[in-house]
């Protein structure tokens, strides 16, 4: 059911899904300056901060969970448009706001329109030749965002107040829509034609197991990453120090979706998803309790190495499983819904107990994730017996 054309990796086409995937997953590396800035400028505490960025990403789950199933049967390219026209608007208006129930409101529907944009993206790269790879690139891209983005949000904020933060989030989403109006690219039209007939198959078990996982790997990076600035701060590193630290946050995660582009070949999906998530457990445990500003540097910029590298992989192995689309154009809620729970989870956690809370926590999600991961691993045996391809050439393919 895989389209024999791949009119999603024409260089228009990719660029359009590599700005829109920027923008629908701002919060992969703004989630860290988005906190910190609620806390230090508009002076909420901790709960109320993550509070609002998982009203964001709840709104995100919310569109994904009504949109996946339904992705062939709508105009990908104008779904796209429109949500991320809308969240521009949102995030306009909230940059001329500072009261807590007037935010919620407008994080909410800003992440309602960009989840809507962003599964409608997620689901058309599935329709690609190799979705592995288009996700690659747009692991690259996301990469480049969070360079530029660490490197300049921080003073921004500082020189002109919290406000400039949402209006940097704006122009991300106004980028992303322009680019969507000009070069979003088509689906496979022989998907789209079963979708309305009814026709396309429900999907396997191996699938669901993975879809969870996903959800929780997000969740672990987001635990971790929304307070990463506030941890920095409260070891006394200094705003330098921890701006520092954000940079070199950006600048890694330039490598580890090429890299996992590199080694689609080489290495089976199932044996990354496996074993990788793993040290997304040591990594939050390193951030969480120590003292030094080296390992607290190094184990945050691992710790999206980590989830970037393994996402690609869970992100091709998906596509495989179901080539139409609708597993991968869930791909906001699986994300989300894990970093929608996160910021609010960690900042009842850093309230009552303190930052060391969010480390072992972060112990037994991975510990679920990677008994999930499994599983679906294991699931994909019967396909063998069948005479068709073994996990690790599902993988490979």
């Amino acid at each position: 059911m895989t389209p024999a054309a791949a009119p999603v990796e024409t260089r228009r086409g990719l660029f359009a899904l590599m700005v829109a995937h920027c923008a629908g997953m701002l919060d992969l590396v703004a989630l860290p300056v988005w906190v910190g800035t609620l806390v230090a400028r508009y002076e909420f505490d901790a709960q109320e901060a993550g509070g609002l960025a998982t009203l964001f990403l709840v709104g995100a789950s919310v569109a994904s969970v009504w949109f996946a199933p339904r992705f062939n049967r709508v105009n990908a390219k104008w779904a796209a448009v429109a949500g991320f026209g809308l969240a521009a608007l949102a995030f306009v208006l909230s940059s001329r706001q500072a009261t807590f129930p007037v935010l919620a409101m407008l994080h909410v529907a800003g992440g309602l329109a960009a989840g809507t944009a962003l599964s409608f993206t997620h689901g058309t790269m599935g329709h690609a030749a190799n979705p592995h790879r288009v996700f690659a690139w747009a692991g690259l891209a996301i990469g480049i965002l969070g360079i530029l983005f660490m490197g300049a949000a921080p003073g921004l904020v500082d020189r002109f107040g919290g406000s400039a933060l949402f209006i940097v989030f704006a122009g991300v989403m106004a980028t992303a829509m322009l680019a969507a109006l000009l070069f979003f690219p088509q689906r496979a039209a022989t998907i789209c034609a079963a979708a309305k007939g009814g026709t396309l198959p429900p999907l396997r078990r191996a699938a669901w197991f993975s879809i969870v996982a996903v959800a929780l790997l997000a969740m672990a990076q987001a635990i971790t990453l929304s307070f990463f600035e506030r941890i920095g701060m409260a070891r006394g590193f200094g705003r330098e120090f921890v701006t520092l630290a954000l940079v070199i946050y950006g600048v890694v995660t330039l490598f580890p979706a090429p890299l996992a582009g590199l080694l689609e070949k080489r290495i089976a999906a199932t044996t990354v998803v496996c074993t990788v998530p793993a040290l997304q457990a040591v990594f939050a445990l390193v951030i969480t309790h120590t003292s030094s500003y080296a390992l607290y540097a190094a184990s945050g910029a691992l710790m999206a190495f980590t989830i970037i590298f393994s996402h690609t992989f869970a992100f091709g192995l998906l596509a495989r499983l179901d080539p139409t689309g609708r597993a991968v154009a869930g791909t906001p809620a699986m994300l989300m819904v894990g970093a929608a729970i996160a910021p609010f989870l960690g900042g009842t956690l850093v309230k009552f107990i303190g930052f060391e809370a969010i480390g072992y926590a972060v112990v037994a999600i991975v510990a679920m994730e990677l008994l999930l991961f499994n599983l679906a691993r294991r699931d994909t045996a019967p396909v063998r017996a069948g005479g068709g391809p073994s996990p690790s050439g599902l993988a490979r393919r």
